[in-house]
């Protein structure tokens, strides 16, 4: 399938080397991978990459970094379910044990 739509295969490409920035936590080839991008003619590809562009510094800090809030963005999800459960009924006292119970 790739085969046929050449974009395609230079989409697949482009994001596979983001996901290496990140995996590797190389920020510093941000600019690098952003001049890859505009070299093809991927109007969405380009248009994510101008956009990080925006805020440079901060992705560039956030893709070297080897911290991660995964787990605070796990429980951040866990937390909204259990109240969505609750279909606005629960009121704050009873969503506080919910949560301590399925901690």
């Amino acid at each position: 399938m790739q085969a046929a739509c050449p974009e395609l295969d230079a989409a697949v490409d482009h994001v596979r080397a983001f996901g290496s920035l990140m995996h590797e936590h190389r920020g510093d080839n941000l600019d690098e991978w952003i001049e890859q991008v505009r070299k093809n003619d991927l109007p969405a590809m380009r248009q994510f990459a101008d956009g990080l562009l925006h805020d440079r510094e901060a992705v560039v800090a956030g893709l070297s970094s080897t911290w991660s809030s995964g787990q605070v963005e796990g429980q951040v999800t866990r937390v909204k379910l259990l109240k969505r459960v609750g279909y606005g009924r629960a009121k704050l006292d009873l969503l506080r044990i919910r949560i301590l119970l399925r901690s």
